[in-house]
């Protein structure tokens, strides 16, 4: 699979808006940080722990063991169960199998508590929903991405949810992009992804000839400079100026 960008010729008129969703739409980095702090509150060796290492630590370990999930390495329980047990092992030496488990369990309750949307987030589809197709494509399973869907309120404004359970195939792979414009009833040239991984989402875009427009949210260096990038969804206005020019058409019929 290619993942060689150019830039492309995409045409004016915008119909279809695609969307991941984790760190996109839905707040992960917030409700992981919330999350793991509440969890690890009630134990003695996080009384003495810098935050920011512990969650760096979780965040590396989440990215490992969600690309080995994704290549059918492990099932969601096993990965679950294996990043947290590497969490804590520097931290927590003497840490019980009954232990681990009783952070994993503590996680799994905090987490879906302490939900959030990006901000601005909702505002920005109810604002492209009465204009374009709106489709989310993520790499996570469908009842859990359309459980999140219901919690921010944005069931109603998606048109198709296409995740990487569902095709078999994670983005940045091709197929998982055409099965969203098919979906739609969309052509590349007339669609943009809206995503903040690099890989999967803008280079996995432009593999398939869709303008990618980067969420940027953690201000890291651009890559390619003639790829969009949006820090922000507020103010709106300049969120739909980037996402959806002023010169695009409308919601084709």
């Amino acid at each position: 699979m290619s993942l060689k960008p150019e830039k492309l010729p995409w045409s004016t008129r915008l119909t279809t808006v695609l969307f991941d969703l984790d760190d996109t739409l839905f707040d992960h980095i917030a409700t992981a940080r919330a999350s793991l702090r509440a969890s690890a509150a009630p134990l003695p060796f996080f009384q003495t722990v810098d935050f920011e290492p512990f969650y760096q630590l979780y965040s590396e370990l989440l990215e490992e063991y969600h690309a080995q999930l994704m290549a059918g390495r492990y099932t969601y329980d096993e990965a679950r169960r294996l990043r947290f047990e590497r969490l804590l092992a520097p931290y927590w030496p003497d840490a019980s199998a009954a232990d681990v488990d009783d952070f994993v369990r503590a996680n799994q309750l905090h987490y879906p508590l302490m939900r959030q949307p990006v901000a601005g987030a909702l505002a920005l589809l109810q604002a492209l929903k009465p204009h374009y197709c709106i489709g989310i494509v993520t790499n996570n399973r469908t009842a859990e991405q359309e459980e999140k869907l219901a919690f921010l309120g944005m069931t109603d404004l998606v048109d198709a949810l296409i995740t990487s359970e569902e095709v078999g195939l994670p983005k940045p792979d091709p197929r998982i992009f055409e099965v969203a414009l098919q979906r739609l009833g969309a052509r590349p040239e007339e669609t943009v992804l809206v995503g903040d991984n690099w890989r999967a989402d803008v280079l996995g875009a432009l593999a398939v000839g869709i303008r990618p427009v980067w969420v940027n949210r953690l201000g890291a260096a651009r890559p390619l400079a003639h790829v969009a990038e949006i820090t922000s969804f507020e103010p709106l206005e300049d969120a739909l100026t980037v996402i959806a020019p002023a010169a695009s058409g409308g919601r084709r019929a």
